[in-house]
């Protein structure tokens, strides 16, 4: 692979309770654990972070399909829902993306979808590992 760009972030502190920044000091802020898991919450947490790069990273991916096929996705969206719960002997992640394309018909909307997996490198980087389920409003 042809690497193009390189992010890169550090975490220091305790885990979960500690700070994230990244090389270039656009990300700097605390972690804390959400309450569901016995933190304080009141900070982000590591399954925002890639609530937030999954969804920006599909909703790309997906309006560069559609463009190919013609298809009007203005309006469109993509929410991620990032899911942590005990699997086997550690935890594990689990994935839902909400895709809304108003101007795009169910059928097509589905098949763009399935087009935008197959491109979208969180797709492919996860595809076999986490659990990933859509929901798709056309």
């Amino acid at each position: 692979m042809n690497v193009l760009y390189t992010a890169e972030a550090t975490a220091t502190g305790d885990g979960r309770s500690g700070h994230v920044r990244s090389s270039d000091g656009i990300i700097d802020t605390d972690l804390a654990a959400p309450a569901e898991l016995g933190g304080p919450g009141g900070s982000t947490n590591p399954e925002q972070l890639f609530a937030a790069g999954y969804s920006a990273c599909f909703h790309n991916a997906l309006r560069r399909v559609a463009r190919r096929a013609g298809a009007d996705v203005a309006g469109s969206s993509v929410t991620a829902r990032v899911g942590i719960g005990p699997d086997g002997p550690g935890f594990g992640l689990a994935v839902e993306l909400f895709v809304t394309m108003p101007r795009v018909a169910q059928a097509d909307a589905e098949g763009l979808v399935e087009k935008a997996h197959a491109v979208c490198p969180y797709s492919r980087a996860i595809h076999g590992n986490i659990e990933v389920s859509t929901k798709v409003a056309g």
